[in-house]
């Protein structure tokens, strides 16, 4: 596995750690500060998503499993999509993670999420 990849795959893994101890400071570093999140007739700024976050029950203290998973990663020189599955208390959603490398770092440029299909 290459480099990319695996830097990548460790902020994902970064993701779903701050996701599930509901830890909105482990999560900021990994966003772009303009990101804007999306889902089906929601939009939210990062720091509306953030306080969300910080503000829901904690999967971790309610004894939510930790099954998050890459779906796949998509990379095109310097941006890449990551699909993932999020099961949370309150859904369980796919996330689209649009990831961009500028001045050498990457970082999450956009998120796009709505509860998986059942």
């Amino acid at each position: 596995m290459d480099t990319t990849q695996t830097q990548l795959e460790a902020m994902v893994n970064e993701y779903f750690q701050g996701l599930h101890t509901g830890d909105a400071e482990r999560l900021s570093p990994l966003f772009h500060q303009d990101c804007v999140l999306k889902a089906p007739d929601l939009r939210r700024t990062l720091d509306e998503w953030l306080a969300a976050v910080a503000s829901r029950p904690v999967p971790a203290q309610n004894g939510h499993p930790e099954t998050y998973k890459i779906l796949w990663v998509e990379l095109a020189c310097d941006q890449a999509m990551v699909k993932v599955a999020c099961p949370l208390p309150h859904g369980n959603f796919v996330d689209y993670l649009g990831f961009l490398k500028e001045d050498g770092v990457w970082k999450i440029v956009n998120k796009m999420y709505a509860p998986a299909a059942t």
